[in-house]
């Protein structure tokens, strides 16, 4: 196993509790209270990267690596 960091936002839900965003994975989640947030954000982390793991030797074509400009505003 190894330990890996991730970026999270976590926002107030209009109809209360929070939503969790992952920034670096497609992975969100929400919780009633901002402990229950981030608790469910880290298990749904967890669970994709088991996942991703499982598949990474299955996946078919090729891999390709793509580069693109953003905005430097999202670099700060």
């Amino acid at each position: 196993m190894v330990t890996r960091r991730f970026t999270v936002v976590l926002e107030p839900a209009e109809e209360g509790g929070f939503v969790v965003k992952c920034l670096e994975l497609p992975v969100a989640t929400q919780g009633e209270t901002r402990d229950e947030a981030l608790k469910n954000i880290r298990e749904a982390i967890e669970g994709y990267l088991e996942v991703k793991a499982k598949l990474h030797g299955k996946i078919r074509g090729e891999k390709v690596e793509v580069v693109v400009e953003a905005p430097s505003a999202l670099l700060a």
